[in-house]
C-alpha cells in the first residue's frame, strides 16, 4: 500500500525540500526522514527495500516455527536511501492466538520504531541500557544485547544497538514477547542476497498491526 511522504514520528504529511532547505519538514518535528511507503508482503517489495537500504533489514533467523513475513515499511528519500527499515512478521503466539512482531533497524533520531511501538521517541531514551541486558541475539558471531522498554499492557519492546543503528523488536500483544526466548539470532537480508542463495522466505497476509501503527495522521 503506497502512502504519501509523511513524518515517521507522527504521520503528518511533510513538506518537500525546496530552495531553502534540502530536508523534508514536519510542522511538529521539523526536519525528518520521510516515511515513504508501507509495502505489502512479497518478494518484489522486499527487493525494492533491499535495493535502497542503508541500514540492516533484520529478520529472526531461523524464523520461529509457523511465522511468516507480513509487510515492510521504510523511511528515507532518493538522496539518502532508506535510513529506517521495518519488517513485520506474524505467526502462532507462544501463549495462544496469533502474534505480531515488527523488527526495525534505523539511524538514531528517525523515530519510526518508537511510533510503531507507541512510545515517546524518537529513540529509546537515556538510561534504557543502564541495567544488564534482558536478552541477546547473535549475528555473524557477534552478540547484540537487548533491553526491555516499557510498552504498557499492549506491547513488548526490546531495543539494542547493532552496526551503529538501533535494533527494535516490537511485539503485539505484550504476551508475544515470550517469543524472545526462542529467537537467538538475526540475519541481515542484504547480506543474505549478496553471499549465498537468497533464502526462500514465506509470506503471509498484510500485517494489520503495521498498517494501523503507521496510519496517516488525520
Amino acid at each position: 500500500m503506497k502512502t504519501v511522504p509523511s513524518c515517521p514520528r507522527c504521520g503528518r504529511v511533510v513538506h518537500e525540500p525546496d530552495l531553502w532547505s534540502s530536508a523534508w519538514r514536519c510542522d511538529a518535528h521539523g526536519p525528518v526522514v520521510p516515511l515513504r511507503a508501507v509495502r505489502d508482503p512479497g518478494a518484489a517489495s522486499l527487493e525494492l527495500l533491499l535495493d535502497e537500504a542503508r541500514v540492516p533489514v533484520w529478520i529472526p533467523w531461523p524464523l520461529p516455527s509457523g511465522w511468516v513475513l507480513t509487510g515492510f515499511a521504510e523511511a528515507g528519500d532518493e538522496r539518502t536511501g532508506i535510513l529506517a527499515a521495518a519488517v513485520a512478521l506474524s505467526g502462532p503466539a507462544p501463549l495462544g492466538g496469533v502474534g505480531e512482531l515488527v523488527v526495525v533497524a534505523e539511524e538514531p533520531g528517525v523515530g519510526l520504531a518508537a511510533r510503531i511501538a507507541g512510545v515517546g521517541g524518537p529513540d529509546p531514551g537515556d538510561g534504557f541500557d543502564h541495567d544488564p541486558p534482558n536478552t541477546r541475539v547473535r549475528n555473524d558471531g557477534h552478540e547484540i544485547h537487548l533491553w526491555s522498554v516499557d510498552g504498557g499492557p499492549e506491547r513488548a519492546i526490546y531495543v539494542g544497538e547493532a552496526m551503529a543503528q538501533w535494533l527494535w523488536f516490537v511485539f503485539d500483544s505484550a504476551d508475544g514477547g515470550v517469543l524472545m526466548c526462542e529467537i537467538d539470532a538475526v540475519r541481515d537480508l542484504r547480506d543474505a542476497r549478496d553471499v549465498g542463495p537468497f533464502p526462500d522466505l514465506p509470506f503471509g497476509a498484510p500485517s494489520p498491526f503495521l498498517v494501523e501503527a503507521l496510519k496517516p495522521a488525520g
